[in-house]
């Protein structure tokens, strides 16, 4: 399938419309045109070879939308018509332990991301959600419940299981005492979704200036991290903290709000951090850990569980062809919350500016 996108093909190279082929569906497989996707600060550090592994030409994209257009034989759950979303990942073993319990995102063998992977069997690099259309395996299809608003729904497939599955792993509920430092995309959904699970949730902000905008998305309190004697006051206070700052810092200053057992998970950073002093660690039993995404049955709940309770980011729509502009906002911090691009404004192969194309390989 002729699809259209926009992709990065050097480093430091800005994004372009760029043509290519989806492969012809499997039996396994469906394909879906786009409606929305997401732009993830990933996206940014994997177009500017942040971590060092970026291949060219890329084309980003993992918080997708879409509605489906053709589906393979062997394809049950999915029929032409239907919307689905693609978050993270669209491949795995599907046999290790890890992918028997529905954490494909640890997948011993590796999981197949939504760019930048070889796919399993062609060895073909993968291409994400800025584009038209999009194939992917039917068991990392998700299905989008009824009365969630597609539109604002995409950055729930990154940056929502992103905070959620740490917050299910240790049990943030009624009667927990939930931290979120950083209050960007990340951020404001660990607010949200901390919040809708019953947590008392407070941000952790160098400044008091964002103090209104974390009680306008849920949060019980804001606490000032640059101010010693408040810190002081806080000491153990917190059984979990949520950290969604994507830069190196310094964990040592919140290390002294976990109470006992309390635990510091990390999800933003991806790299070096400052560091660590050990003695809160060792003398308060505290912990910090990591948390990437969560399974597919996992983002599935939390996209059920955001119907439910009317849990959505806080979006800004562009175009497709705004996508270097929002990427320079994105690296100053100049997004509340989130991007979302819709892709009606993106012009397929065949010039039009949306529609669906005849169904791949004649199945449908």
């Amino acid at each position: 399938m002729k699809t259209a996108g926009f992709a990065c093909e050097a480093v430091g190279a800005p994004l372009v419309p760029y043509t290519f082929e989806r492969r012809e569906l499997r039996p396994n497989d469906v394909a879906m045109e786009i409606l929305y996707c997401g732009v993830c600060h990933s996206d940014l550090h994997w177009v500017q070879n942040d971590w060092g592994w970026t291949t060219y030409p890329t084309l980003t994209g993992h918080e997708i939308i879409g509605r489906v257009i053709a589906a393979g034989p062997e394809v049950t759950r999915f029929k032409v018509g239907d919307h689905g979303a693609v978050g993270c990942i669209v491949d795995s073993c599907q046999r290790c332990d890890q992918c028997r319990k529905g954490e494909e995102q640890l997948c011993r063998e590796g999981n197949t991301q939504t760019y930048g992977s070889p796919d399993r069997i062609t060895g073909e690099i993968t291409m994400g959600g800025y584009s038209k259309h999009i194939v992917v395996r039917e068991e990392f299809v998700l299905r989008v419940p009824e009365g969630l608003d597609l539109s604002r729904a995409a950055p729930l497939l990154c940056a929502g299981i992103t905070t959620y599955s740490p917050l299910r792993t240790w049990n943030a509920g009624p009667g927990s005492r939930v931290g979120v430092i950083g209050l960007g995309g990340l951020g404001h959904m660990a607010v949200k979704l901390a919040s809708g699970l019953g947590a008392h949730v407070t941000v952790l902000s160098r400044s008091p200036d964002k103090a209104a905008d974390a009680r306008a998305l849920g949060a019980d309190a804001l606490l000032v991290s640059t101010d010693q004697v408040v810190m002081a006051k806080a000491a153990s206070s917190f059984d979990l903290i949520i950290d969604t700052v994507p830069v190196r810092h310094d964990l040592n200053t919140y290390l002294p709000l976990l109470d006992a057992d309390g635990t510091l998970v990390i999800v933003g950073q991806v790299g070096p951090v400052n560091e660590l002093v050990t003695v809160p660690l060792v003398l308060g039993r505290r912990r910090v850990a990591g948390s990437p995404i969560g399974g597919i049955a996992e983002t599935q709940e939390l996209l059920d569980f955001c119907a439910r309770k009317n849990i959505l980011p806080d979006v800004e729509m562009i175009r497709m062809d705004e996508i270097n502009e929002a990427f320079r906002r994105m690296d100053r911090s100049d997004v509340r919350y989130r991007f979302v691009i819709d892709m009606a404004s993106l012009t397929s192969p065949g010039g039009t500016a949306s529609g669906s194309p005849r169904p791949p390989g004649g199945i449908g």
